[in-house]
């Protein structure tokens, strides 16, 4: 990993990919207000929890999402947490670690990595800069770009600056996990997240 905790692959995927990406995540029954919690002012999205053995469900169940998880899932990865994450304008992100299988199990390690593919950005968007943290000290402010995938270290603090301009950013984000056996038997093998009413 770079000095400054992350890389960035600028177009990591062709355009018509991610125009299907969007189309998929937007017309999914799960894809409602957020699920996340407080950090997330006002973000839309869903959650999938899999462990590597279910990949191939995910990829079937969300086939949109299957070109993504063969391009970034790490191999020394044994579990994930998934999700889509939709910024408009006033949506923010506050500082925070990606710890989000704890809801698990309690005291899990922070992700090796996490990995998020920008699927839409605004052109001209004033906000939306990933701010990514070690302690006190900024290590970079991020602008996103449609088609980059972004990798940082996953017990960065990290943060999304508010949205200012009209119009959708949307990701796909991915913590990845390496998990001892006691962890790896706390985490679902699969699980759905979502704030759906009727799925």
């Amino acid at each position: 990993m770079a000095q400054s905790g992350y890389t960035a692959t600028p177009d990591a995927f062709p355009a018509d990919y991610l125009e299907a990406l969007r189309a998929g995540v937007r017309k999914c029954p799960y894809f409602t207000v957020n699920n996340l919690n407080r950090d997330f002012v006002a973000t839309r999205g869903f959650s999938v929890v899999f462990v590597r053995e279910q990949t191939g469900r995910v990829a079937v169940e969300f086939p949109f999402l299957a070109p993504y998880l063969q391009q970034a899932l790490r191999p020394d990865c044994n579990a994930f947490y998934l999700n889509p994450l939709q910024l408009e304008s006033g949506s923010r992100v506050d500082p925070h670690i990606d710890r989000s299988l704890r809801a698990y199990c309690k005291d899990v390690s922070t992700p090796l990595q996490v990995s998020v593919l920008y699927a839409e950005v605004p052109a001209g968007m004033r906000g939306g800069e990933l701010v990514l943290q070690r302690g006190k000290k900024v290590l970079a402010k991020v602008r996103p770009t449609t088609g980059t995938l972004l990798r940082f270290d996953g017990d960065l603090t990290h943060s999304v600056v508010r949205v200012d301009t009209p119009g959708l950013r949307l990701s796909v984000v991915c913590e990845q996990y390496a998990l001892d056996e006691r962890e790896l038997a706390e985490i679902p093998p699969y699980a759905l997240e979502t704030r759906a009413r009727r799925y």
